[in-house]
């Protein structure tokens, strides 16, 4: 016991001084934000970014240890020699004329850009190997990349981040426009964020009300960005977004006022502890003084103004990191109200719910003379049950006529009308004045195609079951049922022997 004091103060001699009160700063950081806009259509869209910053040459330093930087990405960036990396699963079509331009917009469907270092000799090779890789990591079709969808573009698609030249032989390019985006796209998404789904703005991420939306789209973007001012060293940036569309009408009943647990079905509780930032935005760019509509709850204490895709935007600012935000409640559910219906709330719509009620859509407009007035509705065709299709299915199914109600300028001036000395026709609608009279007017039913099924196909089926089942039953059945008999052989009557005596003559053997 005695020799064992000495050998331990030599460790720590070797060892040298260790300045146990100053510990290293982390070299990572976390930055997240939930920026809420109402779109000039009425409905909300939502967009998450969440930004990872390691100050590190991956490509330089060999790194063993991560912290917020997924290493599923990390050894990608140092295996395939990665400069840029940008995918990105969408659902939907982003519809610029309704909703604006949007922050980052993808197409439908699955889409990769990478560019490669200079040092890469073979990048076709590497190409096709990442995008086995990547395939995996997010349970996509990615695999399905090769040089039949892959080119190489010369002026789109320059570099985001730091490049010391563009030169495209390192630049790929694909889209696979059939993928289809589900939750197991989602799932492998969220556990690249450090605090995964359990802690600040990644707990709204619920996949049951991200894919019941009218335009879904997440995406990985990864690019080298300067440390510093002067931009003496480098460090890695990983983005991951996500930006959704919600319908106002469907999930708001009807109403345009929503929060964020109409939105998301949750609300937020606790701010990402790894996070540096974690702040909510909200676009109140059409609240102003002259024509304030909007009200956010609860009032926010600062507000930023920036120009914003060439446009002078303000928003209100809701730092989750301040403790008197979410303490005072235990939660915090943003709400935003309409305090005067907008100008085309004359408008009036109840979606439909499913084999429950039709959709109703009523507006009230004012139509100018000589002009045409076009309303159109988007709706996607779906199959129904076997049981809901008519005995002429491919006749095609009928939507009901719409109607138009209209008060139409009268050419000569109307005297009251004396109700029971006047005629039956002249007495239907009730006139207020003499200036006008009241039309209603019906357009034709419309007949849609929906898809139809072979139904020939299970008939075919049927026939072919009966067939099978009665030829196997009725063979069994007479197996298990029929008697056998045995007959004794017998010698036969006066025509046999008199064959055999003929027979016998002529030497032949008889029967």
């Amino acid at each position: 016991m005695a020799a064992a004091v000495p050998l331990g103060l030599l460790v720590l001699l070797l060892l040298g001084p260790v300045d146990w009160g100053h510990a290293e700063p982390p070299r990572d950081s976390l930055r997240e934000e939930l920026v809420i806009t109402p779109l000039p259509s009425g409905d909300v869209a939502a967009t998450f970014q969440f930004r990872t910053r390691w100050d590190s040459e991956l490509q330089r330093e060999g790194v063993s240890h991560y912290r917020l930087f997924p290493k599923a990405l990390g050894q990608l960036i140092s295996k395939y020699s990665l400069r840029e990396l940008h995918l990105s699963f969408t659902q939907g079509f982003w519809r610029t004329r309704y909703w604006g331009p949007p922050f980052l917009q993808a197409p439908s469907g699955a889409e990769l850009w990478v560019w490669f270092q200079d040092t890469v000799t073979d990048v076709d090779k590497s190409w096709k190997e990442l995008s086995n890789v990547l395939s995996g990591i997010f349970c996509a079709s990615l695999n399905f990349i090769d040089s039949t969808n892959t080119v190489t573009p010369t002026a789109s698609f320059k570099p985001l981040g730091l490049a010391n030249d563009t030169d495209h032989y390192f630049l790929r390019y694909a889209v696979l426009p059939r993928e289809v985006v589900c939750t197991e796209n989602l799932t492998p998404w969220k556990k690249l964020l450090p605090c995964s789904s359990k802690a600040g703005l990644s707990v709204l991420l619920k996949a049951d009300r991200l894919f019941h939306t009218s335009y879904h789209s997440q995406a990985v973007h990864i690019r080298p960005v300067c440390r510093n001012a002067r931009c003496t060293s480098i460090s890695w940036e990983l983005r991951q977004t996500l930006s959704v569309v919600f319908d106002a009408f469907i999930t708001g009943q009807g109403k345009k006022d929503w929060s964020l647990f109409r939105m998301f079905s949750r609300t937020l509780t606790e701010p990402c502890p790894l996070a540096s930032e974690s702040r909510v935005y909200v676009d109140i760019t059409s609240c102003n003084q002259d024509n304030e509509t909007l009200e956010v709850n609860p009032p926010p204490t600062t507000t930023y103004q920036d120009i914003i895709l060439g446009t002078q935007k303000t928003y209100a600012v809701y730092d989750l990191l301040d403790t008197a935000l979410i303490n005072n409640s235990r939660n915090f559910n943003l709400q935003l109200k309409w305090k005067r219906p907008p100008e085309n709330g004359y408008i009036h719509y109840e979606p439909a719910q499913d084999r429950r009620q039709p959709h109703l859509l009523e507006m009230l407009i004012q139509l100018p003379a000589n002009s045409v007035t076009k309303v159109s509705i988007q709706f996607e065709r779906a199959l129904l049950k076997w049981t809901e299709y008519t005995p002429d299915p491919n006749h095609g199914f009928y939507v009901s006529p719409s109607v138009l109600s209209a008060l139409v300028p009268s050419v000569v001036a109307a005297k009251p009308v004396d109700w029971e000395g006047s005629p039956l026709f002249n007495t239907l609608f009730p006139v207020s004045d003499g200036s006008s009279y009241f039309l209603r007017l019906y357009t034709e039913p419309l007949l849609v195609n929906l898809p139809t099924p072979d139904f020939s196909m299970p008939y075919n089926v049927i026939c072919l079951t009966c067939t099978v089942v009665a030829v196997c039953y009725g063979s069994f059945y007479n197996l298990l049922t029929r008697t056998f008999h045995i007959e004794e052989p017998r010698t036969g009557g006066l025509a046999k022997r008199l064959a055999n005596l003929i027979r016998r003559a002529r030497g032949v053997p008889p029967l």
